[in-house]
């Protein structure tokens, strides 16, 4: 299988891949930084568009994340991850709690005809986003932060407060 040029998305191949497997799903990565309209529409970069509409024909959800961003996520990727997480016992408060926030919050939208999706008013109040965005590719989903929080957090993980986690003890780059 050939190689996108785009570095910056890598979108799956129509169809099924070899062998007769589903087509890799979309990887998207690198940082855009966007501007919301006055509706609160958000033109989605070309790199991840055809990506999106590969994977589930333009159709997302975006919900709310604890370190107060959003998620996008393809409806494909989204749906067994709502489906594992809905299959833990609500009886646990913190499950609950999660539960609540993710699923609670996650919303259905669209791609439309210009590349643009509507972030939904509850959402953009929760993560505080005004005009100025940044869109980051995270593998199988795309963070959606304000522009401040999102140097703001990019200037806390350069920090590297305390130790590192021990996850990354011998990780190179």
């Amino acid at each position: 299988m050939a190689q996108n040029e785009d570095k910056d998305a890598v979108p799956p191949g129509a169809g099924e891949g070899s062998g007769g497997r589903p087509a890799a799903r979309p990887l998207f990565r690198g940082v855009a930084e966007l501007v919301l309209d006055a509706k609160g529409r958000l033109a989605i970069p070309a790199r991840h568009r055809d990506g999106l509409v590969a994977d589930s024909d333009g159709r997302l959800v975006i919900t709310a994340d604890p370190s107060g961003c959003l998620l996008v996520y393809p409806l494909a990727t989204w749906e067994p991850i709502q489906e594992r997480l809905m299959s833990l016992s609500s009886f646990n408060d913190k499950i609950r709690g999660v539960q609540r926030l993710l699923v609670g919050h996650a919303d259905d939208v669209e791609l439309d005809a210009a590349g643009r999706i509507l972030v939904p008013p509850a959402l953009r109040r929760y993560a505080g986003l005004d005009k100025r965005v940044v869109l980051v590719g995270q593998g199988q989903k795309l963070e959606l932060w304000d522009e401040a929080k999102w140097q703001a957090q990019t200037a806390q993980t350069i920090a590297f407060p305390g130790e590192l986690p021990s996850e990354l003890s011998g990780f190179s780059l």
